[in-house]
Parts: C-alpha cells; sequence; structure tokens
C-alpha cells in the first residue's frame, strides 16, 4: 500500500508568519533607530552636555538589543553564519530534545502510578456522555477542537509502527487468551438459555434447501452406485426417490417437532461439546493449537490489517465530522447512551474503572514503546524544518525579547550614567 511519506507534527502547523515577521522587523529597526540615537547623540555632546544622558540610553540600548538577538538567534542557527560554540542549539540537539521529552513523557506520564492517580479523578463515562447529549450548535467550539486533535492524532502517527503496535497487541492477547473454556462456557449458556434453538433449526432449513437444491446431484449418486439388476428393474430412480422423500422427511420431523431423536442427539453432542471444550485437555489442546495456526496464517495477518486501518479511517472521518455522526437514527441511539451514562452511576463507575484499568495496564505495557516511537519520530525530522516551524511558532515572542532587552538595557545604562554623574 503506497502511503505518503510521514511528515513532522510541526509542518502542519501553520502560524501566523506575518506578525513574527513584522515583530522581528519592529525589533531590528529599534535596535538600528538607538544606533542611529547614539551616533547623533556622541556627534551633537560637546554642543550639548544634556544629550550625554541620550547617548548612555541608546549605547546601553544597542549592547542589550544585540546581546538579546545573538540569544535568540543562537536558539535556532549560527549567527552571522559564524560556527560559534553552543550557538545553532536546536539543530544541534534535536535528538537530544526529542530524547529529553520521550523522558519527560515516561516520568510524568506513562508510569503506571502516576497514569492511575491521574485517572483517579477523571470522569470518563461522564464526560463521554454530555459529550453525546450535547445538540448539533451546542458546544460547537469545543467538539470542533477536541475532533481536530483527534483527527490529527491519529493523522500524524506513524501508521505502520502503531498498526503494528495495535496489531502485536491484540494477536499477543488473543495468544495469552486461553479461548476453549470460554467457547464451552458460552455454548454451554446457550444451551441452558435455548439461544441455540434458532441457530439449530437454521441449519436444519439449510439442510432442506441444500436438499432441493442437489436432488440431481443425489439421484446421480445413486443410480452410478446401483448394480446392474437394479438399473435393468427401474429400481435405482425408485430407491433415489426413496431416499430423498425420507430425508426431506426427516429435515421436517426435525424441524417441527422439538422432541425429535436426532435433534436430540445433535442437542447431546453440543452438550458434550461444551463440556469437553471447558474440562477435557484433549479438546483444549486441539483448539489452542487451532487458534495459534490461525494467528501463523497470513490472511489472519492481512485481516487484522484491514480492521486497523477501517478502525482508524473510522475515527477520522467520525472526527472530522462529528455532527454528522451524531445526526440521524444513530444519533438518537448515542445521545441515549450519553443520558444513560450520564444518570447511572453503577454503568458509570464500571466504564470509569474499566478506563483506568485500561490505560494504566497500556502504560505499564505499552509505555516504553510509546516512549521509544516519540523519540525515534523526533529523530527523524529534518533539523531545518522543525528549526524553521519552531521559530516561526515563537518568533514573535522571541521578537519582544529582543525588543525589551533593547529598552531595558537602555533604562539601566541610563540609571548608571546618572548615577555616576552623582
Amino acid at each position: 500500500m503506497n502511503r505518503a511519506p510521514a511528515q513532522p507534527v510541526l509542518s502542519r502547523f501553520n502560524p501566523s508568519q506575518p506578525g513574527a515577521q513584522g515583530m522581528k522587523v519592529v525589533a531590528t529597526g529599534l535596535l538600528v533607530l538607538m544606533a542611529i540615537v547614539f551616533i547623533a547623540a556622541r556627534a551633537f555632546e560637546p554642543a550639548y552636555p544634556w544629550l550625554g544622558y541620550v547617548k548612555a540610553f541608546a549605547e546601553a540600548a544597542m549592547v542589550g538589543g544585540l546581546a538579546d538577538w545573538f540569544a535568540v538567534t543562537a536558539l535556532f542557527r549560527h549567527p552571522l553564519g559564524l560556527p560559534i560554540p553552543h550557538t545553532a542549539i536546536i539543530p544541534r540537539n534535536k535528538d537530544r530534545i526529542g530524547e529529553a521529552l520521550a523522558n519527560f513523557l515516561r516520568e510524568n506520564f506513562l508510569i503506571p502510578s502516576v497514569v492511575a492517580r491521574r485517572m483517579q479523578n477523571i470522569d470518563v463515562a461522564g464526560a463521554t456522555g454530555r459529550f453525546l447529549q450535547t445538540p448539533a450548535g451546542e458546544g460547537t467550539r469545543i467538539r470542533a477542537g477536541a475532533s481536530r486533535l483527534i483527527a490529527d492524532i491519529f493523522e500524524s502517527l506513524d501508521d505502520e509502527r502503531l498498526g503494528g503496535i495495535v496489531k502485536g497487541a491484540i494477536a499477543a492477547r488473543i495468544r495469552r487468551t486461553e479461548i476453549s473454556p470460554l467457547l464451552g462456557h458460552a455454548l454451554a449458556s446457550a444451551i441452558n438459555e435455548d439461544r441455540h434453538v434458532p441457530m439449530l433449526e437454521a441449519a436444519i432449513r439449510w439442510m432442506a434447501r441444500a436438499l432441493d437444491a442437489n436432488e440431481d446431484l443425489i439421484r446421480d449418486m445413486v443410480h452410478k452406485k446401483a448394480n446392474w439388476v437394479l438399473k435393468l428393474a427401474g429400481l435405482d430412480a425408485k430407491l433415489a426417490d426413496a431416499i430423498i422423500d425420507g430425508l426431506r422427511k426427516l429435515t421436517a420431523e426435525m424441524s417441527t417437532d422439538p422432541a425429535h431423536p436426532v435433534r436430540v442427539k445433535v442437542e447431546e453432542a453440543l452438550a458434550q461439546l461444551a463440556n469437553d471444550l471447558q474440562i477435557k485437555a484433549e479438546t483444549r489442546e486441539r483448539v489452542e493449537a487451532m487458534k495459534e495456526q490461525l494467528l501463523d496464517n497470513r490472511s489472519v495477518s492481512l485481516w487484522l490489517d484491514a480492521l486497523w486501518q477501517k478502525g482508524r479511517e473510522a475515527v477520522i472521518r467520525a472526527a472530522r465530522n462529528p455532527d454528522a455522526v451524531l445526526a440521524g437514527k444513530l444519533g438518537e441511539i448515542l445521545k441515549s447512551m450519553g443520558s444513560t451514562l450520564e444518570s447511572d452511576r453503577r454503568i458509570r463507575a464500571a466504564i470509569n474503572q474499566f478506563a483506568r484499568r485500561a490505560v494504566v495496564g497500556a502504560a505499564a505495557s505499552y509505555g516504553g514503546q510509546i516512549v521509544k516511537l516519540v523519540s525515534e519520530t523526533i529523530r527523524g525530522w529534518d533539523a531545518r524544518t522543525v528549526t524553521a516551524r519552531l521559530e516561526a511558532a515563537v518568533g514573535r515572542d522571541l521578537q519582544y525579547i529582543r525588543i525589551n532587552g533593547t529598552l531595558v538595557g537602555g533604562l539601566v545604562g541610563l540609571a548608571l550614567h546618572v548615577v555616576d554623574g552623582l
């Protein structure tokens, strides 16, 4: 399957470029203005001694502005292209920043005890119920923001790696689970509650339809198996008619009589199978062997891959258009579910407990893989692209630092000049 190459999450961020660039022009213009003021004050100071204060302000402002320009520039690149030590900090330390971010996630979010403590106060069921009950047009900004966040997260994560984690987790869980007792218990429960009867009657009806559809095949088989005496006497056709009529009568009687001996035998066989699945070691081993063969089959792997892709695409579609998902009959069902989630304390408690256990279990089992995914993803980003996007994202605030540095430096220089004059 051909997929578009992965791109950094930051590359999808579209900051206000004119604002950041405009503030950069203001900061640089202020620095140039201070230089002009300094030159003019220095030139006319002999004639106007009071310009010494202006010169002191402008001189210190230039120093402060240049220092902050150097500091801001050194974060992202070498100032003036000179390979000065400890500059271009972000490009040189991109991998270390990724490791630090991964460690921060591990130590503050993905430790099971920390996750469990944070999940104690999170009402997942209540929040879900309120969200499902919110009519279209109400809470639009919250819904749109949450939807965009969910869609962006699913689109930006490494599809191959995350899909592999999901599929591996499902396969590992199935391998660790002995399904034979589960199947046996489910079958026994179905028999005890007569839930197997519709399936049994459907099987009988299928047998009747199969008999009608293959009547010519049965006649042909009887004709081929009959000896020449029966064929000569024309008894092969009568024998075929008798077999077909007998099978039809059998299916009709089984369909109408719950106590029919053959039907009773089938039910006894199902009950024995349910018992064997739960307690018979040989049967359980055979079922486990069949399960392992299925999981090792490439068709099952492809099915899991298709299941993951459909689930991921469905989540993204729903997240991109939440109002459409909450419309129509499905919307009514979801709103009813939301009302139940919000009003029934027992269901809320059960769902919240399940959510806590699921999140804590995911943190314990896959926290290391998530951290590794974050670290390796950042390591694979292009340094220049990440640097440019980061600079554009925080550039406006960084230019304010330069402006503040210029003004504060000037005020400090003026204050020192006043103290020196006194």
